[in-house]
């Protein structure tokens, strides 16, 4: 299930479910016994921090940014904009004026923006780069554009690559991270919004050195301020 109502309010479940059986990013879980005065059971996970849905902070790029545990918990919720690139041909970068014109002046500074369009296939897949992959692509430009609008978090749905070229993606995560500017890769059920302005939630786990995390992700429609 992945939509859900709370009094006046929709719920919708974005995250990537994760199923260890077939995951082919390192997800081990080691269930046990403790035995001893008050047995139970408990969890050993073995998982790689860019499992899933994952909300991926500065550090992953550079030593001297910031970690999970630097950002503030503000960077992981807020007013979050889709934005969905109905109109681009296959494998088109989206550019500054497109940004411009699907925008329509919604973004504000510390806004979540996430970006995605028709072209979807799983990502991090056999299809990435092939004939198959006709997915959108950022680049610097598209960085730029972004940082310069003051958002704190970019956004992917399946519609969109970060895995078309070192050129493009290294830079595109650079320009933005040094920012403090975080992103979500990548983000499930976009198809089920009713609205493209809602109130969203990220939250990674809160471990010191950590440079990503997986994260459980959902939109909120129907808070008023947040619209």
């Amino acid at each position: 299930m992945s939509e859900y109502t709370l009094g006046k309010l929709r719920i919708i479940d974005l995250t990537k479910l994760v199923d260890p059986a077939t995951e082919t990013r390192l997800c081990n879980l080691h269930r046990f016994y403790t035995g001893g005065h008050i047995p139970d059971y408990h969890t050993n996970l073995e998982i790689n921090s860019h499992l899933g849905t994952h909300v991926e902070c500065p550090y992953h790029h550079h030593d001297d940014w910031s970690d999970v545990s630097a950002l503030p918990l503000t960077t992981f919720l807020g007013r979050a904009v889709y934005l969905n690139f109905t109109d681009l041909g296959p494998r088109a970068y989206i550019t500054p004026e497109d940004l411009e014109r699907v925008s329509a002046g919604r973004i504000r500074p510390g806004d979540i923006v996430i970006l995605d369009s028709p072209y979807r296939i799983p990502p991090f897949t056999e299809k990435t780069n092939t004939e198959e992959d006709q997915r959108l692509l950022v680049n610097a430009a598209t960085a730029l554009w972004l940082r310069d609008k003051q958002v704190k978090c970019v956004g992917f749905g399946d519609g969109v690559s970060v895995e078309s070229n070192n050129e493009d993606i290294s830079a595109f995560h650079d320009i933005l991270m040094v920012e403090n500017i975080v992103f979500l890769e990548v983000l499930k059920n976009l198809e089920l919004l009713k609205q493209d302005v809602f109130f969203m939630s990220y939250t990674p786990m809160y471990i010191k050195g950590l440079d990503s995390s997986p994260v459980r992700a959902y939109a909120i429609e129907g808070l008023a301020e947040f619209s």
